[in-house]
């Protein structure tokens, strides 16, 4: 029985990701039907701590995008970009990866692909070269940034062990970091100069410069830095309270009869701040509550919110249901070879085209396995596999942004311009953050 309910699973998770948008957690609600009502299997449950948390942070992301302040974040790596454009190749993928890092989201990439594109092809640079690489710092940005959906995931189904964000920040962000630098320095010298592509369309026409942003001034810019400011600061909060738990608050709660002394955990703390942070913006910095609903982070976090919700809860009910044999099971296959449960993290994200949905969906067979938190934080960046096919929506952007041609999908599909940096730049991180992660932990 259980390789039918599996099957259900893995048809719900495939169809979902074809269906794309909110198609995978709609899909999930169609697979309990069926395990639960038909197979009998137990509900399980959605990840509650991780939705809440991950609405809160987007919350403030959107309060920050309705004041103008993503837009004034890409306006600055706009600047940063085209002061460098010979070193384009590796000043995009870090400025790409600061930018995400800071914001959290991948969602401003889009608006810095057709300055790349268009930076390097005037530079007489190939542009499959920065836009192949600074898709690949934009995953690896994700998974460093203390407040995107993944490490917020991460941070939450760890929040048993006593795992802080700071730790899992120390090994995530040198080692990403690096491997992002390999990932450019292998690209950078890839395929044949701009120059000598004759089949190429060559692009004579000269245009209107693409721009990431609209030009922000007066009063428009002032709350744009200020919005900006406010949610940086609030991320540098989250950081401190979690560096240093003794300056969260503490109270007295009353359990079967005996007061006993609690502190807000960390979940909680990052929900209450991140609430704040988008309130305060609206309050002082103009951040339209309007906006912020219709806005593309919004938007986006909705989605991501609704397939963590369907799929995650699918999959604790097929794991709760399955417990025992799914835990014998991968502890034969892995014993003695741990590191294989990041195999499992780098397939599922293929199919799941979602590293938080990952995330949620297998850390805990890794916990009920009982591997080591080091081992865990140190497998961490293998869950940015989803490069591996080239559907997901940064690769189909940076494809259509290239004008010259040269970024591209290859006649075997696996073959297409991203693979190369993505396995590159992956392995590096998690051999890197093997060495952090058992050197500082």
């Amino acid at each position: 029985m259980i390789w039918l309910e599996l099957a259900v699973v893995l048809a719900c998770i495939v169809v979902g990701s074809r269906l794309s948008g909110i198609g995978m957690g709609v899909m999930g609600g169609i697979g309990l039907v069926v395990l639960v009502f038909l197979f009998g299997l137990p509900p399980g449950g959605p990840p509650g701590v991780v939705l809440g948390m991950i609405i809160a942070v987007i919350t403030a992301l959107s309060a920050m995008e309705a004041a103008g302040g993503l837009n004034y974040l890409v306006s600055v790596a706009e600047k940063i970009l085209r002061k460098n454009p010979k070193s384009i190749t590796f000043i995009a993928p870090l400025v790409t990866y600061v930018l995400i890092f800071l914001s959290g989201t991948q969602h401003v990439i889009y608006a810095l692909l057709p300055v790349i594109s268009e930076i390097s092809r005037k530079s007489g640079i190939r542009p499959e070269r920065p836009l192949s690489i600074t898709v690949i710092a934009s995953m690896q940005g994700l998974i460093a940034s203390p407040i995107s959906a993944v490490t917020v995931a991460m941070l939450a189904q760890l929040s048993g062990r006593s795992v802080s964000l700071p730790q899992i920040m120390m090994v995530t962000i040198p080692a990403t970091l690096i491997a992002t630098l390999i990932g450019a320095l292998v690209v950078s010298k890839r395929g044949k100069e701009l120059k000598d592509e004759p089949a190429l369309p060559q692009v004579v026409e000269e245009v209107e410069p693409a721009k990431a942003t609209v030009a922000l001034a007066g009063k428009e810019l002032r709350n744009a830095k200020g919005a900006t400011f406010l949610f940086f600061g609030s991320v540098v909060l989250v950081v401190l309270i979690g560096l240093f738990p003794a300056i969260r608050p503490h109270y007295n709660m009353l359990v079967e009869g005996e007061l006993l002394a609690r502190e807000v955990d960390m979940a909680q703390a990052i929900m209450i701040i991140m609430l704040a942070a988008a309130g305060l913006m609206m309050l002082l910095f103009k951040a339209s509550a309007a906006k912020a609903v219709a806005g593309p982070t919004m938007k986006s976090g909705i989605v991501a919110v609704i397939s963590i919700l369907g799929i995650s809860w699918l999959g604790a009910s097929f794991f709760e249901g399955n417990k025992a044999d799914i835990v014998n099971g991968f502890s034969a296959v892995i014993a003695g070879h741990e590191w294989l449960f990041g195999i499992g993290l780098f397939a599922l994200s293929m199919l799941l085209f979602s590293q938080a949905a990952t995330i949620v969906t297998l850390m805990p067979v890794a916990l009920a396995l009982n591997l080591p938190t080091a081992l865990l934080i140190a497998l961490y960046p293998a869950v940015n596999g989803i490069f591996f096919l080239p559907t997901y929506g940064t690769m189909l952007a940076a494809i259509s942004f290239d004008r010259t041609g040269t970024t591209r999908i290859g006649k075997f599909v696996v073959n297409h311009s991203f693979m190369l940096p993505g396995l590159v730049t992956t392995i590096s991180a998690v051999l890197l953050a093997f060495a952090f992660s058992y050197l500082l932990l």
